[in-house]
């Protein structure tokens, strides 16, 4: 027979922690001995170690005293969907610890090789400094966000710029950058975006759109911030695409 200091170092939980349990009636509170104190067994000492664990897998107090009373079949079956969801969290757990050791090395390094061999391209291609950093950090964060649709994002871009007409289209765009946004070289181009938009994709969704996420509106905003003559050429396309 052991006091509630003792069970507590035993198991690895705090003399409150044990209390807290008492109180959820999770774990049966022992009668006192003559002088005063509590005292517990090996069974008590075997039944927190199963609700320790329980609570330490993420299983809510309340789940965890239902789980007490539950047939044994029942049980077997909440312990495997436990290991199921725990197997899933360590996955992306993994993952995480994946892409911050990436970063650790540089942050290129959280992107795909063919996204960083698209990036390293752009300069030959005629596009400033400023927009390579700049698609460097979309790109960052749109494979941290949405990493089940960034790749097929990203080679609809890439692919996009093979097309002489559009490639030039985007070096614009690009060049615009430090353009009043009055000047009517943003008027034209707006005009140039929404023919290729609506020759390439009809009057269907535009891809990265429509995601249930505000990170495509947080990307956007991020480049029309960096730029009013940006932000003039965005308004101008979606007021004629009829976008939002």
């Amino acid at each position: 027979m052991i006091t509630i200091g003792q069970l507590a170092r035993y198991v690895g939980v705090s003399a409150k922690t044990i209390r807290v349990y008492h109180n959820k009636g999770l774990l049966p509170e022992p009668p006192r001995d003559a002088s005063g104190y509590r005292r517990y067994d090996a069974g008590h000492a075997i039944d927190l170690v199963k609700i320790r664990t329980l609570a330490e897998a993420g299983v809510p107090l309340a789940r965890i005293r239902e789980l007490r009373a539950a047939t044994e079949e029942e049980f077997q079956e909440t312990l495997t969907r436990l290991d199921a969801d725990l197997t899933e969290r360590i996955a992306a757990l993994q993952a995480t610890q994946e892409r911050l050791r990436r970063l650790a090395h540089g942050r290129l390094l959280a992107l795909p090789a063919e996204v960083r061999a698209h990036l390293d391209q752009l300069p030959r291609l005629g596009f400033s400094e400023r927009w390579v950093e700049l698609q460097t950090d979309l790109w960052i964060l749109v494979y941290a966000t949405q990493p089940g649709t960034a790749s097929a994002l990203f080679h609809e871009q890439a692919q996009m710029l093979t097309d002489p007409v559009l490639r030039e289209m985007f070096l614009d765009y690009d060049h615009a950058h430090d353009l009043d946004p009055h000047d009517p070289r943003i008027d034209a181009l707006a005009r140039r975006a929404v023919q290729a938009t609506r020759a390439r994709y009809g009057t269907g969704d535009l891809p990265g759109q429509d995601t249930g996420t505000e990170i495509p509106a947080m990307i956007q905003a991020a480049v029309n911030a960096s730029s009013p003559a940006w932000q003039r050429i965005d308004a101008l396309i979606r007021e004629q695409l009829g976008l939002r």
